[in-house]
């Protein structure tokens, strides 16, 4: 009979077991909220047959291409189509280095054990227990009075040692625990998309700044050059003062000129340490202990990055990966809040020993042991069941919105790029003819000035319209290389 009640249990808790694993599931089942997505960007610029120029001389940068929709294949590390050594070697340190990298990995690791932890719920908690207790206190025995120890005897109540084990199990039969599991599984999946989505953000802050740091090298190399044209100017006239062919003015102006160059120079020397620092800090470096060497010449290359089609988006982007992530947790904490409606079904079994003594504690007489389950249920809380599920209801729109605004965003940030690419392309063609005229005007100026045909204040003019279009070109070719890692990011580091 002992036999057939053992087998008889285990196949009770077999039965349980499998309610627990394909019993109902209370509460929705999740589907991807539905979002309007357009066939194809408006602002896709046709493609062109150029390719993007390589590594020209600052102040010489060739036609470059402009954004094409046609498929390509997209490189692992898309930094690298920027051709620079320097730039793949800092985006390498990012991985390892960066704290607000590191941070978003360990929130995504916390998330990954807490999925463990709800899977745990599926199994019975088992716990193994040893103890020994004294009931009642001293007190005059019932012999007393019998005078076998005389009045006023007494005895000290006998110790009872115990040792077991129990065990109680939760039997998941409305799929609370299921929503459960599902819920942190999907948090843990939002989580991994954060973490995407972070290292994505902080690679492309890193090309930006890097990009900006390597303009104002040129921007450098182009003042000091400027400050030696004008140091020679203010020569000219200084010259021609002291012979008596020119006015005093001229001599004072050829001084501001010079003075207000090295001004801007002294200005760029302060933007690009500013700008080391905080690629210093982007891969986990002290400022103080990092620097970047001045290179000679800048690389404005500018890959060609081709936008796809708007539907692939949604599946490139980290960001809204883990938005429609919080909407499925969303969806099973309704489950979750709605399992209170209905009863709670927990096993319990206990097998221990009891004796006055340790070395007859492990005796067979000495054995007890129980099995049961209970059941239990609120039969009234005010209400309060059905406000947490009003509540997870609310919390699911509320993350179906977030949805859907995030996956507007997207693609108002890629429009954003796409437009930005074509426009700017148009600007540096503007810009690079009118720098090429600004340089011939100022030549012919000074040569007109040096034979005494003009005025001073000629030069000036000439020579501040030729520095402020070199700057310029050399503005669009920084916006136009930034704007690209934009567009890189805004489609999610990904094309193919």
């Amino acid at each position: 009979m002992r036999g057939v009640r053992v087998v008889l249990k285990w196949r009770i808790v077999a039965l349980c077991a499998l309610v627990s694993v394909h019993g109902c599931a209370i509460g929705p089942n999740y589907k991807r909220p539905s979002v309007e997505t357009p066939e194809k960007y408006k602002e896709v610029a046709a493609p062109t047959p150029a390719t993007a120029a390589q590594g020209a001389a600052p102040g010489q940068v060739a036609q470059l291409p402009a954004i094409s929709s046609a498929p390509a294949q997209a490189p692992e590390q898309w930094w690298t189509l920027f051709n620079d050594s320097a730039l793949n070697d800092l985006e390498s340190q990012v991985q390892v280095s960066n704290q607000n990298l590191a941070e978003s990995e360990a929130a995504y690791r916390q998330a990954l054990a807490v999925v463990r932890e709800q899977r745990a719920s599926f199994f019975p908690a088992i716990s193994v227990d040893a103890g020994v207790t004294r009931s009642g206190g001293e007190g005059r025995s019932a012999s007393s009075n019998l005078g076998t120890g005389g009045p006023g005897t007494t005895t000290r109540s006998p110790k009872i040692y115990q040792a077991g084990v129990s065990a109680s199990w939760e039997i998941d039969l409305w799929g609370r625990l299921r929503r459960t599991l599902e819920n942190a599984h999907a948090l843990a999946d939002a989580s991994a998309a954060d973490l995407a989505a972070a290292r994505l953000s902080i690679q492309g802050q890193l090309a930006i700044a890097y990009l900006q740091l390597r303009e104002a090298d040129a921007e450098q190399r182009l003042l000091a050059d400027t400050v030696s044209a004008y140091g020679r100017s203010f020569e000219i006239a200084q010259n021609r003062y002291n012979a008596g062919a020119a006015a005093k003015t001229d001599v004072l102006q050829a001084r501001t000129q010079l003075a207000n160059a090295q001004d801007q120079l002294a200005a760029l020397v302060l933007s690009r340490a500013q700008l080391e620092h905080a690629i210093a800090a982007l891969v986990g470096k002290p400022a103080s202990t990092f620097a970047l060497t001045a290179q000679d010449t800048w690389a404005t290359a500018v890959p060609d990055v081709p936008s796809g089609i708007p539907s692939t988006l949604l599946q490139r982007r980290p960001d809204i990966a883990a938005a429609e992530r919080r909407v499925a947790a969303a969806n099973a904490s309704i489950g979750i809040e709605e399992a209170a409606y209905f009863p709670t079904l927990t096993l319990t079994g206990a097998y221990e020993f009891l004796s006055t003594s340790t070395s007859a504690l492990f005796k067979a007489a000495n054995e007890s042991h129980s099995v049961g389950g209970s059941l239990s249920e609120a039969l009234f809380n005010g209400g309060a069941t059905r406000a947490r599920v009003a509540g997870a209801r609310a919390a699911y729109d509320q993350s179906v919105a977030q949805y859907r605004q995030s996956v507007l965003t997207a693609f108002q940030d890629v429009e954003d790029q796409l437009a930005s690419s074509r426009v700017l392309l148009q600007q540096y063609d503007f810009r690079r003819e009118a720098s090429e005229a600004a340089d011939e005007s100022e030549q012919l100026t000074m040569n007109q000035y040096r034979a005494g045909t003009i005025s001073y204040t000629d030069v000036v003019v000439a020579q501040t319209a030729a520095l402020s279009a070199r700057r310029a070109l050399a503005s669009i070719s920084l916006s136009r290389q930034t704007t690209a890692v934009s567009l890189i990011t805004a489609l999610g580091g990904r094309w193919d």
